[in-house]
This record gives C-alpha cells, sequence and structure tokens, in this order.
C-alpha cells in the first residue's frame, strides 16, 4: 500500500470531484465533471486540466447551476465535451468558445449520473443513465433524444458503450443488474442479475467484447461473460465499502482499476491466483472518478471529493525499463 509514484495533484477548491476521463484526442488532458457541497446542493464545474514540467495545470473551466456528475470527451472535436447533472439535462460544452453551453439537453426526471460518447467509428452516438430508470439516446446534432430505454426497476449508474459492437451498450442500476441494449431494438437484450446489492459502475473489456465487469455497494467486483451469465467468470474482494467506478485497461487485456467509497484505488489482474496487484491511497475522501490512458502506457488519473485530482503512473503499471 501507498501512494503512487510520479503523481501530479491539483487542487479544486470548493469542489468534490464525481468524475474525470482523459482525451482521446490529447495525451495528459483531463476532464472532470465536479459538484460543490458533495453534490447534493450548489453549481457544478466541469474542469479541464493539461500537464507541464511542474506538474497538472488548469486549462478551463466552465459552470452550471446543478452538480455535475459524469462527462465524456467527443469521438469527433477535440475541443468537445458533455457532461450531465443533477437537474436532469446534459449540456454540450466546447473548450473553443469563451463561454457555454453549446446546446442543453432537458429530458430526463431526474439526475443524469451517466453520459458516454460511443467509440464506434461511424457513429456518432451519446447514451445518458438517470435516476428516472432510464437510458436515453442522442445524436449530438438533434435537440432531443433519439430513443428512451426502459426496464431498470431502480436508479441507473452507469451506462458504457462497447467498445466493440456498434449500437450496443451496458447499463448498470441500483436495481442489482447489469443490463445489455442494442439501439436497433426497443427492449432489453439481456439482463444479468449481478449482485445482491446496487451496482454502481460496469465497464467492457477492450480486448473481449463478450467480457464485462461490475463493481457494486457489497465491495466486490464481477466479470461476465455475456455466453454464460449464470455465474461470474471472476469474483475480486478486497475494498472495504461501496466500488463506485471501475475500469479496464486498455493495455492489458486481464488487468482493471477500481475506486472505492473506502478511499483507495486498486489494480487487479482476473487471471491471477492472487489478482490484487495494488492499492492506492492517496485520498481522504471518497474516491468516485477513474480513468486509464489511451496515450500513455500505465498513466491514471482518479478525483474524490477531497477536492483533489490526481494523475500518476502506479508502480504495477510501470513499463520495466
Amino acid at each position: 500500500m501507498g501512494t503512487a509514484a510520479g503523481a501530479g495533484a491539483l487542487r479544486l477548491p470548493g469542489l468534490h470531484g464525481y468524475a474525470v476521463e482523459f482525451s482521446p484526442y490529447c495525451p495528459g488532458r483531463v476532464a472532470c465533471a465536479a459538484a460543490q457541497y458533495y453534490g447534493m446542493a450548489g453549481c457544478g464545474t466541469l474542469a479541464v486540466l493539461g500537464q507541464n514540467e511542474a506538474g497538472i495545470v488548469l486549462l478551463r473551466s466552465f459552470d452550471w447551476n446543478d452538480g455535475l456528475f459524469d462527462v465524456t470527451w467527443s469521438e469527433n472535436n477535440e475541443n468537445v465535451l458533455i457532461t450531465c447533472s443533477g437537474d436532469g439535462s446534459l449540456q454540450i460544452w466546447d473548450m473553443a468558445k469563451s463561454k457555454g453551453p453549446l446546446q442543453v439537453y432537458k429530458e430526463h426526471t431526474l439526475e443524469a449520473y451517466s453520459v458516454d460518447w460511443s467509440q464506434t467509428r461511424g457513429e456518432q452516438l451519446v447514451v445518458s443513465g438517470s435516476w428516472d430508470q432510464t437510458a436515453k439516446l442522442w445524436d449530438p446534432a438533434v435537440g432531443k433524444s433519439l430513443c428512451t430505454f426502459k426496464g431498470h426497476e431502480g436508479v441507473i449508474y452507469s451506462t458504457i458503450w462497447s467498445p466493440h459492437i456498434p449500437g450496443c451498450f451496458a447499463s448498470a442500476s441500483g436495481d442489482q443488474t447489469l443490463r445489455i441494449w442494442d439501439v436497433k431494438t426497443p427492449g432489453v437484450k439481456l439482463v444479468i442479475p449481478a449482485h445482491q446489492a446496487e451496482v454502481l459502475s460496469c465497464d467492457w473489456c477492450k480486448y473481449d467484447e463478450n467480457l464485462l465487469v461490475t463493481g457494486a455497494v457489497d465491495c466486490s467486483l464481477k466479470g461476465w461473460d455475456l455466453r454464460n451469465i449464470r455465474q461470474p467468470v471472476f469474483v475480486l474482494l478486497g475494498h472495504t465499502y461501496a466500488i463506485r467506478r471501475v475500469k479496464f485497461s486498455p493495455f492489458h487485456a486481464t488487468i482493471l482499476a477500481s475506486c472505492s467509497y473506502d478511499f483507495t484505488v486498486r489494480f487487479w489482474d482476473f487471471s491471477k491466483p492472487n489478482p490484487l496487484l495494488e492499492t492506492v491511497e492517496h485520498h481522504t475522501e471518497f474516491t468516485c472518478g477513474l480513468d486509464l490512458s489511451l496515450h500513455n502506457r500505465g498513466q491514471v488519473v482518479d478525483c474524490a471529493w477531497d477536492e483533489l485530482v490526481k494523475i500518476y503512473t502506479p508502480s504495477c503499471l510501470a513499463v520495466p525499463v
């Protein structure tokens, strides 16, 4: 255990971090969605951060009149981002513009908690998930949602596009299920009773189109093979409070990372008999946001309710010299 080497940190005073995401275009550039008063009251801020020799610097910030809970970068414009907020709306921002947002989409009737831009070439689709128990499909060029997906019986915490299958996304919910959807069909494709607790996060493996991971309030991570959902293909135990976010590595087929309300970030290799590779303890509050860089092998960004965003390379992901 310990803090990670090579860490840079930036404090966002008065803001509690909910989500972070590396830019798909600019190495080291990060977006952070944050909220005042732990997201329970007050405003929100989208902070765009960069790195230089001195550490992490604030490049741009945009304010919204409610807490921001998630952020996703455009896949076709390096300056465009989408956030989602406590008032149920999605906001489109352009870093090249002095003020924003460019557009606001207000359809969800409760908190919009998750937003993700499709990484599949040829599609410019965004999916959002809400506490109103629905997921919505958006084309950023169209002023209203294209489709609403109903079926969850609890809050939706996470919506993530498949990096492999066009038009396919997963959702994780307080109803204890992981669900798989296809935008071409209105009903749910697959319902996986993933945990006996609220499921707060899910992610797709970058190397296997049938493999997903879920993280839940029961402190466990579970791997799911969509071809046989009766039993998880792996279970990872070690966190001591709810797992808030989970991410597969873009460079290692069997490595993933998770962050938790136990203040830690943990790195795992589910192919090993002892899967826990490393525990990073460098936050003093709930750790909510987590991402792994596509550009810089082994680089990680996280954020927490202690107002800190940290970019670092854990020793277990450091490339051997």
